[in-house]
């Protein structure tokens, strides 16, 4: 048997082999599911985790949420509906708590993620997905915005959705209907969250410009496409009916009027320095960095790949997405956090570049070929669980982040008699938050003004040191960097007055 012929049969025969090991045939299955089992296991734990407490935002958060009422729509109160709504329904079965406050997020944060695999695994190889959908959703940055109780999170879940349902449209010889119709919902569905409406008009612009999708547009069939252009311009229509019954909608959506040149560039610096600097110098709800240096190693890798083939659709997406979260970072820094999906776009292209290049050193050698799940395999564990350990200790001990969460709920309820009254002076946000309190059944009443002494109720307790002459009885502590004196109790010996009996 000649040489070449000897070589090319054991090659063969050892991809036989190993097409015949259970771990080898259910490999990607095996790993989504590892994938998944950590994900959730992380997201729903995520409470007891880091950040430890809330932040301003997240009360602020859950006080408009639970102030929403069911004639919202017809006042044009439309802002992050969908999100306040099931933020009210937590707050309402579960009570008022870090869990219920951030439940909302967690659930989104599952759809979120699976979302971002099945878009990665639509426009790459079952292998690269994988390693690129591990990296993505079990990233510090991935796990605090899943953990926000805030609707930070519909900043990335719209764009993660239109371009799912894109990508099941872009690029098929015969797309569904359904997912035309689904993705211009959806597409109408985003403009009511803030800035959302400027990636809605992005995306037009883009698939306008854009010859490949300009193709698929043409090519769709003429009733589906119909259709989709009336739901659009069906949702373009209440957002202004909705903008003329309640102007106040106007300046959320559209952002920072008024806005100067200067303004934008400190904007963006203020929105990206915590991102990818080493050392958190800022007070901000962002822990440095807050993308890693490895994975800013493999999204330029991707980026310089994806050059040859730049107007491809789903290499030059990433690219566009980046200045374009720029510029909405301009006109609101919190909105940087959309960078996260253009970057797992691209640490998915730099991995698959990687990988095609270890296998074009040994085409026709299987063993060599899997070897390199080793290098990988250490690589991806150190970057994962130096991205958890970050986030965990990061979030509980860095002054300048820690400080911006705080545990008051919790001790509120741990340390306050059932129909005691809790005064919290000084501060609206707070006030607003713990007056949901009141809706609970025999908890406690919230005020924001102490009455004079003799008309003290018997048990009270004040949200910070404030000047009262009753007796102090206890002061509760947080172990935070700052503030630790969060509660002080009294009792009073004036009568109870008659209201407060009743």
């Amino acid at each position: 048997m000649p040489f070449s012929v000897r070589v090319c049969y054991n090659s063969y025969v050892k991809k036989v082999a190993l097409s015949k090991l259970f771990l080898y045939r259910y490999r990607f299955y095996i790993g989504f599911f590892l994938l998944a089992v950590a994900y959730l296991t992380l997201l729903f734990g995520l409470p007891l985790l880091a950040p430890n407490g809330l932040s301003e935002a997240e009360m602020a958060s859950a006080a408009h949420s639970y102030a929403l009422q069911p004639d919202n729509i017809l006042r044009g109160d439309l802002v992050n509906l969908p999100y306040r709504a099931l933020q009210k329904l937590s707050i309402s079965v579960l009570g008022l708590s870090v869990y219920s406050v951030k439940l909302p997020s967690i659930i989104l944060g599952v759809f979120l993620g699976l979302l971002l695999i099945l878009l990665l695994n639509r426009w790459f190889k079952t292998n690269v997905a994988l390693l690129a959908s591990i990296l993505a959703v079990l990233s510090a940055s991935f796990l605090y915005l899943a953990g926000s109780g805030t609707p930070l999170i519909m900043l990335v879940f719209w764009p993660t959705l239109l371009l799912w349902l894109g990508s099941k449209i872009q690029g098929v010889t015969k797309p569904k209907p359904s997912y035309c119709f689904i993705f211009a919902f959806a597409l109408l569905a985003s403009i009511f969250t803030p800035y959302m409406i400027y990636l809605a008009g992005f995306i037009v612009i883009f698939a306008l410009l854009h010859p490949h999708l300009r193709f698929t547009i043409k090519t769709l069939p003429t009733i589906p496409l119909i259709l989709t252009i009336f739901i659009i311009l069906l949702g373009l229509s209440a957002l202004v009916v909705a903008a003329f019954i309640n102007p106040a909608i106007i300046p959320e959506l559209l952002l920072a009027p008024g806005l100067t040149m200067n303004g934008f560039i400190d904007n963006v610096k203020v929105a990206f320095l915590p991102l990818f600097s080493w050392s958190t110098t800022l007070e901000s709800d962002f822990l440095s960095p807050f993308v890693g240096l490895a994975s800013i190693a493999l999204a330029v890798i991707g980026l310089l790949s994806t050059a040859k083939g730049f107007f491809a659709s789903r290499n030059s997406i990433a690219s566009w997405l980046i200045v374009f979260t720029i510029f909405l970072a301009g006109l609101n820094p919190e909105s940087a956090i959309l960078i996260l999906l253009p970057l797992a776009i691209l640490i998915a292209h730099g991995l698959r570049y990687i990988l095609d290049k270890w296998y074009d050193l040994f085409p026709d050698n299987p063993y060599a070929r899997i070897s390199a799940v080793f290098p990988i395999g250490f690589f991806m564990g150190i970057m994962i669980i130096g991205g958890i350990s970050h986030f965990i200790f990061g979030y509980r001990y860095v002054p300048m982040v820690a400080d911006e969460f705080d545990n008051d709920i919790t001790l509120v309820r741990a340390n306050i008699e059932p129909g005691s009254t809790l005064y919290v002076v000084d501060d609206e946000t707070a006030y607003n938050f713990f007056k949901i309190l009141e809706s609970e059944e025999k908890f406690c009443t919230v005020e924001n003004t102490l009455p004079a002494p003799e008309n003290y109720p018997k048990n009270f307790a004040t949200l910070g040191p404030t000047e009262v002459s009753g007796e102090l009885i206890n002061i509760i502590t947080s172990p935070k960097s700052n503030n630790s004196d969060r509660i002080y109790l009294y009792t009073s010996n004036q009568q109870v007055p008659e209201q407060v009996q009743e």
